[in-house]
Parts: C-alpha cells; structure tokens; sequence
C-alpha cells in the first residue's frame, strides 16, 4: 500500500472512532485556539500539574475548605494562614528537571486557584504571595526555570476567586443559583480582566492556559483577554475536552487533555494518602495516548517548596521508562486500534512506524523469550522488529543468549519472537512495559465502530433489570461478528482510575446492527459503568464508557 493509501486509512479509521467527549462540553463555549497550535500540544504529549498554594501548610484540600465554613474559618484562612507560608525550599529548576526526565514536555503551574490567592507579583489584589515570608514571586522563577528547559510553559488559573466573594459580602460557593448583583459582577469581571492581562504581559510568551471553574461569563472574559494578546496560546480546559480523573473509552481524534493525581488530592496531603504505583501511572499514560489524548499527571508540594518524597519516586520511575521508551509517546497518534487487549498501540504515519507496549506482562525474567501475535498489523520487506532501548545482541551475564527479535507475517498476524535482555534494576527485575517497534508497518484491518446506547431499566417477570443496549455503526466484512458488554460498579471519581478491571456479559451473535443484553444484576441503589464491544477476528472493539444508577 502506497503512502497516500495507509493515510487514507489511518482516516477513515479515525472518523470512525471519533467522537466527542461529552462530560466537558459546558466549558467549551468558544474555541480561537489556532488549529496548528493545538496540533503542537497534540504532540507534546504528556505534562506535569503542579497544585500549589498557601494552604499546603494544612494538608488538606486546595481552596475548597472555603466553600461552606465559618465566619471565624474564613477570618483566619485569609487573615492568618498567609502570615506563615514560607515556600523557601522551592527549587523550580530541580522540579523542571525532574519532568523533563520523566518525559513531560510542558508543565502547568496553580497561579490562583479557587481561594483567589495568587503566586505572582500581582497589583490587583494583597491576597498574594508577596504578603508572605516568602515575598518573591514564585511564578516568576517557575517561567525561567521551564523556559530555560525547553519546555512548554503553562498556567492554570480559576476565574472563581473566593476572595473576591468574600471581600465583597456574598456567600463563598462555586456554582450560584441566582446571577450576583449587577455592581458585583462588573467588579467580578474586571478582577479577572486585569489579572488575565498582567499573566500574559509579565512573564513572555506563555504557550498553554488551563482555566478551571467561571463558566460564562468569567470565563468568556479570560478566554478573550489572553487570545487578543497572546494569539498563539492554548486554551486547555475551557476550549478543549479536559476529563478529570479519567480516561476517555474510545478514541478521538480532536485534542483532549486528561488530567490526574498520583493519590486522591491535588494539594499536598501528608497523611491518608493512597499513590497509584509507577506501573499503574504509565498504564494511564499509555492508554491515554493510546486513544490520542494528552497527560497532565499532577504534583503537589510540601509547604517547604519541595516534592514528597513519594511524588519524586514516581517521577524517577516514569524517568526510567521514559529513557528507554520515550519516543513511543511523543509526537504520536491513535493506531486503527487503540489495543489488543493488554498490547497498546502509538503510531507515527508520516514515518509509518508503530509502537506495540506490551503492558500487564506476567513477571518477564530478564533473558526470557516470549512471542506475541498481533492481528491489526502487516508489514513489508523493508520493515525492521526491534525492542526499544536494546540492541538485540546480548544479554548481560549470558553470552550463550539470544537477544534478537525475530518475526513473520502469517495469516493469522504479525508473529513476534523477542527477549527482554537490557537490565534496569540491580534485582534484574522490571515491572513495567516493553515496547516494540515495528518500521514500515500498515493496517492489516479496518475495524468496525461500535456504540454504547444508554442502558434501559426494564420490568421483566416482575423484577426490574438493567438492559445494556449497543449499535455497530459501521461493517465489518468477516464471517463471524460477536457482542458483548463490560460492566462494574463505579469506584467513585478519584479511584476510577485505581484499577482498569471488568465483569463481562456473555457473548451474543450479531443479527442487525443493534443489540442488546439483559443484565443479571441484582444489587440496587448502585452506579455502574458498562460498555459494548464486538469482538472479530479474535479482536475486539469497545464503545465509550457510561454510567447508570441501578
């Protein structure tokens, strides 16, 4: 197949796959973002968040205490807490380092969260960091530091500013039910107005924004001050889908940009905290790049400046992998499958060359041989097999060895023969994935799209049951085309992405191109998520992810 030929396909398979992800469409009311921008922040990939404000002091969450407290609460978060934020040991130059190891190609910095405190040098407001023992503009040394890297530089601003409610007498709350006085609104705007135009006017060129929160209004006059003088930047969340703490269960082909904690908090949280392991955080990176979105994986400092320890042993883990297997992240897009099964899939189409990362291996002694058999794949005589990171002609310790990668185009798929030979650990042990390179590869398959209907409670003998509900919308051309359904409680918002395990329904033969399945669910008053896959050719293809209280 000719050049043209396989990005023809690589589209069509795109189109079919796309689609847009609802749940963040309320914060995108407009989008000036210039298209080949956003098509630069497709490929940078993967980016650090830093959560990072005066009430790390406390450990607790970041400006939402505010919501709901005391006259008294109120009096000495803003009057007394600043008094003793004391950052000293921030070392933006040793965080940026530590990202840019790890593989992130920009970061994104908390200039003012929700609270309405801000990290910068601002004469809009006292509330600021000035006011501290810190007195030094921390957004200032973050700017140098990434730009100096070469990284992209981000900021994340919130257009809600509790402060400013509670300066001016209303009730600190997110979402109002009633529109703020008139007088207060215009006062409203022209705070976010002013602190916009000093973000874009003081620091240079600022490549991203992420606005969280002010839907309407307050955002609209963000997202207008930095396009008019900062014509190039990116709007993140606020122009472009943003998932919060999950990952998206189909493949688009628009940019998205998911965002996560290692733990539970985005702030520093010294005590209670569960972390994700480094295995279960590149899982997330991978599937996330996998279906064509961006990462922004977050941290929160200490109070003192510095990373917990365990945020910075996360990092250095993902570093380890990165050095190896960088390039299988960066500047990459959706393969015609986001995976078989626990083989993900990135793609590079102008140099035709595919990625397979073989997560969720059973423990791979180092010097062991393993084949795997991928079916979306089809080479040609000039492609080349090769794990990244070895060369493929030796084993440490093992002269006698193997190292090569071998493989064969069968009917069946691509056959793969290859050896985990490079050591990473002292142990000789490495837990996480490896990843396959494979030159001049082509789609072997056009896969079919499928959906996920939203799920009906039905009355069926007396009893109600949940009914899954799934469409093909498109063909496949074999003999044989099967459906199914994924189901599982939901874990709640945080801990979604704790574990990616499912229940399945039994398969069913596909007749037309809607199906459907009832359910043997029994436990109430529960939120589960599903989804519809079809399964073909031994592969499968699943629909976005739902959710329905049963």
């Amino acid at each position: 197949m000719k050049k043209s030929g396989v990005l023809l396909v690589i589209l069509l398979v795109a189109n079919i796959l796309s689609a847009q992800i609802s749940e963040e469409k309320e914060n995108q009311s407009s989008n000036l973002n210039k298209p080949e921008r956003e098509e630069w922040f497709r490929d940078l990939g993967f980016g650090m968040f830093i959560h990072f404000s005066f009430d790390s002091q406390l450990g607790i969450v970041i400006s939402h205490s505010m919501a709901g407290a005391s006259d008294d609460y109120l009096n000495r978060y803003v009057h007394e807490l600043p008094k003793t934020f004391n950052p000293k040991d921030f070392d933006a130059r040793e965080i940026v380092n530590l990202a840019k190891l790890a593989g992130m190609k920009y970061i994104v910095l908390t200039t003012k969260h929700h609270s309405g405190f801000c990290m910068w040098d601002t004469k809009t407001t006292d509330f600021n960091i000035m006011n501290t023992p810190y007195g030094k503009d921390l957004v200032a040394e973050y700017v140098q530091a990434t730009s100096d890297a070469g990284l992209a530089v981000g900021f994340y601003f919130s257009p809600e500013d509790f402060h400013f409610l509670y300066k001016n007498g209303q009730q600190v709350r997110r979402k109002f039910t009633e529109p703020l006085p008139h007088h207060i609104m215009k006062k409203y705007l022209e705070l976010n107005e002013l602190q916009n135009m000093e973000l874009m006017a003081k620091y240079g060129d600022i490549d991203i924004i992420f606005y969280d929160g002010g839907d309407g209004p307050l955002l609209e006059k963000c997202k207008q001050v930095v396009w008019e003088l900062q014509p190039n930047i990116v709007v993140t969340r606020g122009a472009i889908p943003t998932p919060e703490q999950r990952v998206p269960g189909i493949v688009s082909n628009e940019p998205w940009e998911a965002n996560l904690t290692m733990g539970t908090q985005w702030a520093y949280k010294p005590t209670n905290e569960e972390y994700k392991s480094g295995t279960r955080l590149l899982e997330i990176l991978i599937e996330t790049r996998a279906k064509g979105g961006n990462q922004l994986l977050n941290v929160g400092p200490k109070p003192n400046g510095e990373l917990p320890i365990e945020q910075e042993e996360r990092l250095r883990e993902l570093a380890a992998w990165n050095f190896v297997n960088g390039e299988c992240i960066e500047k990459v897009k959706p393969w015609v499958l986001p995976n078989e099964e626990n083989i993900w899939f990135t793609w590079k189409p102008e140099e035709k060359t595919l990625y397979a990362i073989l997560t969720k291996q059973p423990a791979w002694p180092r010097g062991e041989r393993r084949e795997f058999v991928l079916k979306s794949v089809k080479t040609s005589t000039n492609s080349v097999v090769s794990v990244l990171g070895q060369s493929g002609e030796l084993v440490e310790y093992n002269p006698n060895a193997d190292a090569k990668t071998y493989f064969e185009q069968k009917d069946d798929g691509l056959h793969i023969s290859c050896v985990r030979a490079q050591r990473i650990y002292n142990n000789h042990k490495w837990p996480n994935p490896i990843v396959l390179k494979i030159t001049a590869a082509e789609p072997a398959i056009i896969p079919p799209g499928v959906t996920t209907h939203n799920a009906e409670i039905n009355l069926q003998r007396g009893y109600e049951r949940l009914v899954f509900k799934g469409e093909i919308t498109t063909i496949v051309e074999t003999e044989k085309v099967k459906y199914g359904f994924q189901y599982r409680e939901y874990a709640g918002f945080v801990e979604e992405l704790n574990k990616d395990t499912w229940l399945e329904t039994e398969l069913g033969d596909v007749l037309t191109n809607d199906f459907r399945t009832i359910s043997k669910l029994t436990k109430k008053g529960k939120t589960y998520q599903y989804r519809a896959f079809i399964e073909f050719n031994k592969l499968r293809q699943f629909g976005d992810i739902k959710e329905i209280i049963f």
